[in-house]
């Protein structure tokens, strides 16, 4: 059957099946070699999944809880077909962002990133992003699903000013590195020792090769590990990702240093480092207050911009009227997106809605997640009533997100 015609499509669909045939080849034949050489053999196969109404991702290569260990104790690599780039230039990019994001970029100097969001007059979410500054350019990631709108909505603001935007989405490719030995794989394909040594602190970015491939790298630790982001040449990612699969140890039997990762093992670690995400955990219906992630996007101390007297209000009431917040079952009993929250003793009006779960690995299985929470009943440690497998289950909501301490290798307000 002929794979659908999505608008958002991995351009390494061939890459990500020849792999499965490898696998499949290679576990065949170690099979055939030992003494259990008439034992079947497990195959590998593929499992991609739609993303919005429009784009696939890749679910699972192959085993969801090796990938994960990829991401806890090794490097996965994440193939991201549903991320989209804007560029920046012009001497006056800095000057303009500072008057339509919620974040203080002023200051930003080449070699620094920062989060901010991108709002509308409502003062509701427009984009989610993520920006890298280089000294003579801005990078801008955000959802492919917006990243045209966000493009043009920007543009729109320029009048006599020094910037130029534009959507570099059709010559521009996302990958991604996640785990320990995220960097140590990068200085074994060529990586420049200058970009080793800056990407090793968070809230980096810089220009770089990779297998003989110019890319701009960007640090952003979104498992509670080491996270790359990797933009590069549209047309270069086929022989990117061929040559970060390709790093081998010398010893070991000779394994793959790099691992892909599917988003299925991506979303438990990202959990349980405590990252809620655009189009999954809030949207262009949400309030910067209502993510959760106000101190992390949002500068009360800037200047005006976008949506700005909508925040400011908000911060002056104290208080939204729902917020994203971590929560952990019980019981062994995992609820899916969309899942109602009720008050602990109360089975009436719901409360909130679970936005994202998994079983967390670093907590012995145990079933937690993110849900939008009613203001009032959204403190930290508070019992509430989340329905799982057709029951209402007891639950306790955390103090944070969930990001990982590096003391306890477990989510933070989750014990």
């Amino acid at each position: 059957m002929e794979p659908i015609a999505f608008r958002t499509a991995s351009v390494l669909r061939a890459c990500h099946d020849e792999y499965a045939r490898t696998e499949s080849a290679r576990r065949a034949g170690a099979a055939s070699e030992s003494a259990r050489g008439g034992a079947a053999t497990r195959t590998s196969e593929v499992q991609w999944i739609p993303w919005g109404e429009s784009a696939e991702v890749v679910g699972a290569y192959d085993s969801v809880e090796t990938e994960y260990a990829a991401i806890r104790a090794g490097a996965a690599l994440c193939d991201l077909p549903q991320r989209g780039t804007i560029e920046i230039t012009g001497a006056g990019r800095l000057d303009f962002l500072q008057r339509m994001l919620t974040q203080d970029v002023k200051g930003c100097v080449a070699g620094t990133t920062a989060e901010a969001f991108w709002l509308n007059r409502k003062g509701r979410i427009d984009a989610d992003l993520l920006l890298g500054e280089r000294g003579d350019r801005l990078f801008v990631d955000c959802a492919e699903s917006v990243v045209a709108s966000t493009a043009s909505a920007l543009a729109a603001f320029v009048f006599s000013e020094d910037v130029v935007i534009e959507n570099a989405t059709a010559r521009t490719y996302r990958l991604a590195l996640h785990g320990p030995q995220a960097i140590d794989l990068l200085s074994r394909v060529g990586t420049e020792p200058e970009a080793i040594a800056a990407i090793s602190v968070p809230s980096a970015c810089a220009d770089a090769t990779l297998a003989s491939h110019r890319c701009l790298l960007v640090r952003r630790d979104l498992c509670g590990e080491i996270g790359i982001e990797i933009i590069v040449a549209r047309d270069a990612a086929a022989s990117l990702w061929g040559a970060l699969l390709s790093v081998h140890d010398l010893t070991g039997g000779g394994r793959r240093r790099a691992k892909p990762c599917g988003w299925f093992a991506f979303n438990m670690a990202r959990i349980e480092g405590g990252s809620p995400l655009f189009e999954i955990d809030f949207g262009t219906s949400s309030l910067p207050h209502e993510t959760g992630l106000i101190a992390r996007r949002v500068s009360f101390t800037k200047g005006c911009y976008l949506g700005q007297e909508i925040v400011a209000r908000m911060q002056s009431l104290g208080k939204p009227k729902q917020v994203i917040r971590a929560f952990r079952m019980a019981a062994d009993s995992l609820p899916t997106e969309g899942a109602q929250v009720f008050p602990k003793d109360s089975l009436g009006e719901a409360i909130g809605q679970v936005t994202s779960s998994s079983a967390s690995p670093m907590l012995g299985a145990a079933c937690i997640g993110f849900a939008t929470i009613r203001w009032a009943f959204s403190a930290a440690g508070s019992e509430v009533q989340i329905v799982a497998e057709g029951e209402p289950r007891k639950a306790t909501l955390a103090a944070e997100l969930g990001v990982l301490d590096g003391s306890t290798r477990g989510p933070q307000g989750i014990e």
